[in-house]
């Protein structure tokens, strides 16, 4: 059995990058994927300006260690980036008891399709 994710997307927001007290580096992106939107029919159709209708996904992604230094000092928000990774559920119960549910991708491996927006990146790794 495996469990792999696979995720292209834009990251929606700047990297939230983290220590544990171990001294663990975390990183926490969120990567937004678009699919095609679809009627109560089951078809896809066209939005005011004539293009696909999209709907949008937005997935918690978490690096650690080197990872998360690498996505956390060289990605941005709007950057395209290719996530690999597993899927990982976590079950809680917040402060008035209630049992919550959550999911996210633990990645891998992180490709950058473009560099950040701003900053001075130079010493990035090479695009492929």
């Amino acid at each position: 059995m495996t469990n792999i994710a696979i995720l292209t997307g834009r990251i929606a927001r700047d990297p939230d990058t983290r220590e544990t007290k171990g001294g663990t580096s975390v990183t926490g992106i969120t990567v937004v994927t678009d699919r095609p939107a679809r009627d109560k029919d089951g078809k896809t159709y066209k939005d005011e300006n004539g293009y696909t209708a999209k709907d949008s996904e937005f997935h918690r992604v978490t690096c650690f260690n080197g990872l998360a230094k690498t996505v956390g000092q060289y990605c941005s928000k709007g950057q395209l980036v290719s996530v690999q990774g597993r899927i990982h559920y976590t079950q809680w119960e917040d402060q008035d008891g209630v049992t919550r549910y959550g999911s996210e991708i633990l990645a891998d491996k992180v490709d950058f399709f473009s560099r950040a927006n701003g900053g001075d990146n130079q010493d990035a790794p090479p695009i492929d």
